[in-house]
Parts: structure tokens; sequence; C-alpha cells
């Protein structure tokens, strides 16, 4: 519950804001990606700045994404490993209460089967 009043407590500015930006920066910017010439506007592009802008955040926040997701690796792999080793354990637990029980079993039995006679 806390959550989503945070949530909207946080993203309905964040919404506004961003409404507002793009309604005040329609105007068009140029974008030249020659940087030994940085006047010459003839192989530039034309967008509204406002997309320019939510577009270098967006591009951003993949960014940023992609770093912590590869800087986790290790941890992801060491959660594998645990789960891995921890299923191992739990099968030989079970292994290990199985030979239990069977081991009570022989135990209640009477005359113990190293003393029974072999049938012929």
């Amino acid at each position: 519950m806390i959550r989503k009043i945070l949530a909207v407590v946080v993203l309905v500015p964040l919404a506004i804001a961003l409404v507002a930006l793009a309604l005040v920066n329609r105007h068009a910017v140029p974008i030249s990606l020659d940087a030994f010439n940085p006047g010459d506007l003839s192989h530039a592009v034309q967008v509204p700045l406002f997309v320019l802008v939510i577009g270098l955040v967006a591009f951003g926040v993949l960014v940023g994404g992609i770093a912590t997701w590869l800087g986790q690796g290790r941890w992801r792999r060491a959660a594998r490993r645990a789960e891995w080793e921890l299923g191992s354990a739990r099968a030989e637990i079970a292994e290990l209460k199985q030979r239990v029980a069977d081991a009570e079993d022989e135990g209640r039995r009477w005359p113990p089967r190293a003393l029974q006679r072999p049938a012929a």
C-alpha cells in the first residue's frame, strides 16, 4: 500500500513535469554528428527539444540498467551455485533419512536378517 502511494507521489509530478517540458520545448533543434565541422548543418537532423531530452534520459536509463545487470553477474552466478548446492544437500538429506528409516525397520524385525537362514 505504501509502495503504491509512494509511486503515485513520485510518478504524478514526474509526468506533469514531462508534459510541461514537452509543451514548452516544442521548437526543433539541429542535431549534427559531424564533430570536425559542427557549423555545417547539411547532415543535421531537426528534432523537437523535448524528444531529444526524453530520448537521452531513456538512453541513460537503458545504459545504466545494462551496466548494473553486467556488474551483478557474479552475484547471480553465486546464487545459482548456492541453489544447486541446496538442491543436492536436500537430496542427500532425503537419502540419509531413507537409510535411517530402513535401519530402524531392520532393527524392529526379529530375527534380524543377519541371523536368518537363507531360504532353500
